[in-house]
């Protein structure tokens, strides 16, 4: 590299956006992810080896994936060839295993293919890496928010371990926000710049576990606050709202207003109420809350509250959180819109989530007798000489597919559980069991 070509580099580096200036040069800078880089984990140990096998990292923005691939680049002796899915085609993925195959020859160098965004490649790309990455031609690192599984073919999934990141806490957010500020050669160490306790509760609660989010706002709000007399530059919490571009929430994550809001939504869905419900989803989106949290909340809804009076909603439900998975936010929003404004005006019935906790509590507290012989499966002769099975009615040799017979314990005879509501499908559901098994049977579990 000539002195010129070096000049500029450094002078790009400085010109960076924050984030990248302060991007981890060694794995004891490296915040977080413990739980695969701790020194006596194989990931860890395969790198310091230089022994490094293909994988994939899968994690949500900001938690160190591209971090991490260019840490591996630095401890190895392996050639690293970066390239984004979004930008790079078969042409290119060809040109780099040629030139792969001729290091290897010659220099006995490795090379380390990096592919950021892997999800984005389609199966043709991905057909034509795989070869490569099985004799190996080339070491693949591949870097996703999308769940490997759905997005990587079953091939070259195979051939590569998968290692889960996590979400930057609130504790090792603040670390990389302070360390930002007080880093005179990368950060705005000579700014002198000041986030007061609630600009940084603030920060770190939208940023939601993402250290460049963290970053890019707290270099926009650092830059367009006016020093003070003794040349600090105090961020407060209207000037990092600003940056962000997110009002202050009326609540923390981890504090009562984040519980007194998720319970707001969920009793507006079990109200029926599909205008509240939409209010307090707002209030949650708008204030940075995991849209995930909120998809299983609707899907806990659905089983508990709406149940069989509307089968539907847990498909609509589980859709949803499926859908805001796939596609991320802000668009994930209008599937949760949907899923909410359908279970509020669905019919609601919590009966099968009674009728399991009855049977929860006569399991604990009665004697678990024996199942009943008819009801037992004939697996050998033995057994059959012992009457297993006998008596028992195949149900579908008999008109209507139903034939009468007691399926509990004697103890429990005509103990029913399940007693439906005469809400939406769950009317239908009670007219079935009228018809099979009586009204008379259709009671209330004494205690027996």
């Amino acid at each position: 590299m000539t002195l010129f070509e070096h000049g500029r580099q450094q002078t790009a580096h400085q010109t960076a956006p924050l984030p990248e200036r302060m991007r981890p040069q060694s794995f004891d800078e490296f915040v977080g992810q413990e739980h695969i880089l701790a020194s006596d984990r194989v990931l860890r140990r395969s790198i310091d080896a230089d022994r490094v096998p293909s994988f994939i990292l899968w994690g949500p923005p900001g938690s160190g994936k591209t971090t991490l691939a260019r840490l591996v680049a630095g401890v190895t002796k392996a050639h690293f060839e970066p390239i984004s899915a979004v930008t790079s085609g078969v042409a290119d993925l060809r040109r780099i295993v040629a030139e792969s195959r001729d290091r290897q020859a010659m220099y006995q160098r490795p090379t380390i293919l990096f592919v950021d965004e892997i999800h984005r490649f389609n199966k043709s790309q991905q057909d034509v890496i795989l070869p490569h990455v099985e004799d190996g031609t080339v070491t693949l690192i591949g870097a996703t928010t999308e769940n490997p599984s759905f997005e990587v073919n079953a091939p070259l999934l195979s051939r590569c371990r998968v290692f889960t990141l996590q979400p930057l806490t609130q504790a090792q957010m603040e670390g990389i926000i302070l360390r930002a500020l007080s880093d005179e050669e990368q950060g705005l160490g000579q700014l002198h710049a000041e986030l007061t306790d609630e600009a940084m509760g603030h920060l770190v609660n939208i940023a939601n576990g993402d250290a460049r989010v963290a970053l890019n706002a707290l270099e926009t709000a650092a830059y367009a606050v006016e020093p003070d007399g003794n040349q600090h530059r105090p961020i407060d919490l209207d000037t990092i709202s600003d940056a962000l571009q997110r009002r202050s929430p009326q609540y923390d994550k981890a504090g009562e207003g984040h519980y007194d809001t998720i319970s707001a939504f969920i009793k507006s869905v079990r109200g029926s109420s599909p205008d509240g419900a939409l209010y307090w989803l707002a209030r949650m989106i708008e204030s940075g809350e995991d849209p995930m949290f909120i998809a299983r909340r609707l899907v806990i809804l659905a089983a508990e509250d709406i149940g069989l009076a509307e089968p539907q909603a847990l498909a609509m439900a589980v859709a949803a959180q499926q859908a805001v998975h796939f596609i991320g936010m802000p668009e994930g929003r209008i599937p949760l819109a949907e899923a909410t404004v359908f279970l509020a005006t669905a019919p609601k019935s919590n009966a099968a989530y009674m009728g399991l906790e009855q049977a929860l509590d006569d399991v604990r507290k009665l004697p678990n007798d024996p199942v009943p012989l008819h009801l037992r499966n004939a697996v050998t002769n033995m057994m059959k000489d012992m009457d297993y099975g006998k008596g028992y009615r195949y149900s579908h040799e008999y008109p209507g597919h139903f034939a009468e017979q007691e399926y509990l314990p004697p103890a429990l005879k005509d103990r029913r559980y399940y007693q439906p509501s005469v809400e939406g499908k769950e009317r239908e559901i009670d007219e079935r069991l009228k018809q099979w098994w009586g009204g008379a049977n259709r009671t209330e579990a004494d205690e027996p």
